[in-house]
């Protein structure tokens, strides 16, 4: 079966002695670094909440949020028996394992705990890291495809691939679809409505768009991505991934129509 040709990338971007990085931690420091420049450009435009210089704490929350919440969401979404049989393990996030889904819900406390500390409005902010998430998503998709994991199901279409631990099938390269509508196309979606519309003096409107937008995408890409070895699906076709997505779509469309009902906001 014709299949295109698996780009062997090395996992570890630099090796000093000692000192291993790789690109899956690069990925993760891009994402936060890009989204947060994302976030002082957007905080320069009307409606003004905070200050720039905020955004320097904000970081440091966000970062605690994605880790933990990442790693947590893992631990109790998808391997919850493993890690209660060897607890030690959560620790060593080196061997792998993030869940988007609990990255984002640390993400939220860790922005309604910045919020409520430094008084300003939950939403708004909300509506701000919203808009920057696409752009974490996109490279750490693009991470999960150089280490060769979270590979799609076999198929025949001529850009298939054979992964190194996928076994001798061809498969859907579902992190580079994950990557280009997560990332790509939701970040296009998000920044053009707070750019070129007046989204964001509707609050929470941002916030139900990207729920909205991930929800759909990653439910969708799921058809292609092969379900996790150690779940499967979890009952008929549907997989873990399409489970967690559903509430966060449901949200999502709250959000919109709270927002849409709400009084919009002053432009100072």
């Amino acid at each position: 079966m014709d299949s295109l040709a698996f780009p062997i990338i090395d996992p570890v971007a630099i090796e000093i002695g000692p000192i291993v990085i790789r690109w899956y931690a690069l990925a993760y420091i891009a994402g936060l670094l890009l989204g947060w420049r994302c976030c002082v450009m957007l905080t320069r435009r009307v409606p003004v909440f905070m200050t720039s210089e905020k955004l320097d704490d904000l970081l440091l929350y966000a970062t605690l949020g994605v880790i933990l919440g990442g790693r947590l969401g893992y631990v109790l979404f998808y391997k919850p028996a493993f890690f209660a049989a060897n607890p030690l393990e959560i620790l060593m996030v080196w061997h792998g394992g993030m869940s988007f889904h609990g990255g984002f819900l640390g993400v939220v406390v860790a922005a309604f705990i910045f919020a409520r500390r430094q008084n300003i409005p939950a939403l708004l902010l909300a509506d701000l890291l919203a808009v920057a998430a696409p752009i974490g998503l996109f490279f750490g998709r693009i991470a999960n495809f150089i280490n060769g994991e979270l590979f799609g199901r076999p198929s025949d279409v001529s850009w298939a691939m054979v992964f190194p631990h996928g076994g001798p099938l061809p498969r859907h390269p579902s992190q580079l679809y994950e990557a280009g509508l997560e990332g790509l196309v939701l970040f296009v979606i998000l920044a053009a409505a707070a750019l070129a519309t007046r989204a964001r003096f509707r609050p929470g409107l941002l916030l139900g768009l990207f729920l909205i937008g991930y929800g759909a995408a990653r439910s969708f890409v799921e058809l292609f991505r092969e379900p996790d070895a150690h779940l499967g699906f979890i009952f008929g076709p549907i997989t873990m991934g399409q489970v967690l997505s559903a509430p966060m779509i449901l949200a999502g469309l709250a959000a919109l129509i709270l927002a849409l009902r709400r009084p919009a906001v002053t432009d100072a």
